[in-house]
């Protein structure tokens, strides 16, 4: 099946309209109405889906399976639903978005994809011209089936319930990216799909930019559609400037190989939490734990910890021993058990809850395959964060959490979130210039399929429940 375009949007919504006042069954009239019949009191989809029932026939869906823009990881928690109005455009910059509040668009029919990426759109108006929407936080994908019959299940393609690589197939969050020595979060979202048109700098209109962080890569090879062999702005120029940081919805930070402490200021520090505290979405590696814990080097700038009490930290460098493994915590997340279902239906996980750390290459040295694994934090505030990840063998150390803000705040009030990831992309940053240092033809690895469950819930809208 092919969709239409979302332009002929108004003209459904006025069809949908009449649809929900006149769709109703009709009975004999015995007041004589001039063509004995009279509506029934029941209108629009439910009653549809109790006519099909009744004839003992399936109410009429749609279903599918909601992919990343690579179009082959399916993705848990996003919305997909039928709206009765027009949603309208995203606004720009950073929000404050909660799971209380409504979608939009007045949804006439609404469900999530469950923790295969499957979802089933059950009780949708039949006819022609039938809108749906795929959406999580500003990701979304607005399409049109052109017929939808009366009590039938009809399976929609993967092309159609696939989040837009680019701005011709739909809608995208900002993305602001610092590269680092030890990580390269910067060559995730290029493995999640997400186009090459889309990747710039930041003087470049596309969705994703790159900072160049310490050590990290700095430049575009010549070629790369994005910035054909543009240099990347300095990170400090991010995360030094609130402004510049409320023009993004999320902002990741790849672990420098230390904290470098003495480029994080502490006005970087503030605005960097303020940031998150008006709603925006904040993803840290490793040794950025700084922003987070605040600097502890006595041979650098002290800095006070703008999140204090969030978490106890080991601050070990050191990395994992060869083929380490990391455990899913199914109890301290309450999407821990969803988490550790989806990464056995994609293959991150063979035996569940387990996590194999792994680079995506050899040590050139030893040929051998190393551990991406680190250990910097021992534990969380169960009262403040959610622990994602642990490590057994490590004392239990918490390898990945996260945690809302503003955290001193009541839950309720909590707009923005913060995730701390002590798993790296890869071992190190590869040789070459941006793409060519993230290698090419690879498949995600174990670690970075969990890095891409975090990636897309990071985006969702702030639960209150912590």
């Amino acid at each position: 099946m092919r969709v239409v375009v979302w332009s002929i949007f108004n003209a459904f919504v006025v069809a949908l309209a009449v649809t929900l006042v006149g769709c109703g069954s009709h009975k004999q009239d015995p007041g004589g109405n001039g063509d004995g019949m009279q509506p029934d009191v029941c209108s629009g989809p439910s009653c549809d889906a109790a006519r099909c029932q009744a004839m003992g026939k399936p109410v009429t869906a749609v279903t599918g399976t909601v992919f990343a823009p690579n179009g082959t990881l399916p993705l848990f928690g996003i919305n997909v639903y039928v709206p009765g109005s027009d949603p309208g455009p995203l606004p720009d910059g950073v929000q404050c978005t909660r799971c209380t509040g409504a979608l939009p668009g007045n949804p006439i029919v609404a469900t999530i994809s469950d923790d295969a990426g499957h979802f089933a759109l059950a009780g949708i108006p039949a006819g022609d011209n039938i809108p749906i929407v795929i959406t999580s936080g500003k990701w979304r994908k607005r399409l049109v089936i052109p017929h939808v019959d009366a009590c039938t299940e009809q399976p929609l393609p993967a092309a159609d319930t696939t989040l837009p690589r680019d701005q011709t197939e739909g809608e995208l969050p900002r993305i602001a990216i610092t590269t680092g020595m030890a990580d390269s979060l910067e060559c995730l979202v290029r493995k999640l799909g997400i186009a090459d048109t889309e990747i710039t700098t930041d003087r470049h209109a596309g969705h994703v930019h790159l900072y160049a962080g310490t050590l990290g890569k700095d430049r575009f090879k010549v070629g790369f559609p994005g910035g054909s062999g543009q240099a990347f702005s300095d990170a400090q120029t991010l995360w030094g400037n609130l402004d510049k940081l409320l023009h993004y919805d999320i902002v990741m930070f790849s672990c420098e190989g230390a904290p470098y402490a003495d480029t994080k200021p502490q006005a970087a520090m503030n605005a960097v939490k303020a940031y998150a505290d008006r709603g925006g979405r904040l993803f840290v590696s490793h040794w950025h734990n700084v922003w987070i814990e605040g600097s502890y080097d006595t041979g650098q700038t002290q800095k006070p910890a703008v999140w204090p009490a969030i978490a106890r930290w080991t601050n070990n460098g050191m990395e994992l021993a060869s083929h380490s493994s990391s455990r899913i915590d199914e109890l301290g997340n309450p999407k821990g058990p969803a988490f550790a279902t989806w990464m056995m239906n994609v293959g991150g996980s063979t035996v569940r809850d387990h996590i194999e750390l792994v680079d995506q290459l050899p040590d050139p040295q030893t040929n051998e395959i190393a551990s991406t694994g680190r250990t910097t934090c021992s534990a969380v505030d169960p009262a403040k964060a959610e622990r994602w990840v642990y490590l057994p063998d490590q004392g239990r150390g918490t390898q990945n959490f996260q945690f809302t803000t503003p955290n001193e705040a009541a839950a309720e009030q909590r707009c923005g979130k913060v995730v701390f990831s002590d798993m790296h992309v890869s071992g190190t940053s590869g040789d070459g210039d941006y793409p060519d240092s993230c290698g090419t033809g690879r498949a995600l690895t174990p670690q970075e399929k969990a890095l891409a469950f975090m990636f897309f819930d990071i985006a969702s809208c702030v639960d209150v429940l912590l």
